[in-house]
């Protein structure tokens, strides 16, 4: 029997990709408008009949067909469904706040990653005190679409570090580990277990914590310190960018489990 170029395992690789905040059906017919318009049907130039890869962060990824378009609007007829919404893994970025293309990228590379939770953190150094939750949550979605998930990291609200920790165990009903990185552990500071023992030695729910440009100031790393769900790690002899530890930080986490 000959194969169906349109069945999941058919598709191809240069099919566009779209999130959709509308709840896909099978059979159904989702409308598109917008910056997905125009993506669609300026930049990857379709036209009615092509086909499109759809997820919406609860049901999955499904196959669409688009049956209307305008320079401005259109709509896509859903087919079937490509796979199910992925299980993410069960890990939280905590973020000290930076300048704000940095904490974009954060946001970015927090989502290729497969992180679960994005919570925005204010320090003492912090010199940002304010996000923008709607820009944050374009960047995770245009990357989700590149990357391939099927499931959004939820974003926090901002926190100060002082309440965070006060109030672990009301955010979090289940015990999880909160590993943070200590910059000054390789120059004469307190003791910090490599973070790729760390990961592999206290396993379960995690969530990892970046400092801001400067790091913790010293008080705070003694509040952190003081904590019994709390894990001081070492990145390495080097004194990394907010963002590159970030990075480093969930890749060598991901890679342990």
């Amino acid at each position: 029997m000959p194969h169906d170029k349109n069945s999941p395992k058919n598709i191809a690789r240069s099919t566009p990709r779209l999130y959709v905040e509308t709840p896909i059906i099978i059979g159904g017919t989702q409308i598109i408008d917008g910056n997905a318009a125009q993506y669609l049907f300026t930049v990857m130039r379709l036209d009615i009949g092509d086909a499109v890869k759809i997820f919406d962060n609860i049901n999955g990824e499904f196959l669409a067909h688009i049956t209307a378009k305008s320079k401005r609007h259109g709509a896509m007829q859903v087919s079937e469904k490509i796979k199910d919404r992925e299980n993410v893994a069960n890990l939280w970025l905590c973020q000290a706040a930076i300048k704000r293309d940095k904490f974009d990228l954060i946001a970015e590379k927090s989502c290729e990653l497969g992180v679960d939770i994005f919570q925005p953190i204010i320090t003492q150094r912090c010199v940002v005190d304010k996000i923008k939750p709607d820009r944050l949550a374009s960047r995770m979605i245009e990357a989700a679409e590149q990357c391939e998930r099927t499931a959004l990291p939820q974003i926090s609200d901002m926190m100060n570090l002082t309440d965070m920790l006060k109030n672990w165990d009301m955010i979090n009903p289940a015990p999880r580990h909160l590993f943070f990185a200590d910059e000054r552990s390789f120059d004469g500071g307190m003791q910090a277990m490599p973070m790729l023992q760390a990961f592999g030695k206290f396993t379960g729910p995690a969530a990892i914590l970046i400092g801001p440009e400067g790091g913790f100031t010293d008080s705070e790393n003694a509040l952190l310190r003081a904590q019994a769900f709390t894990i001081p790690i070492s990145l390495g002899p080097l004194i990394l960018r907010a963002e590159t530890a970030a990075m480093c930080a969930i890749s060598v986490w991901m890679a342990a489990q």
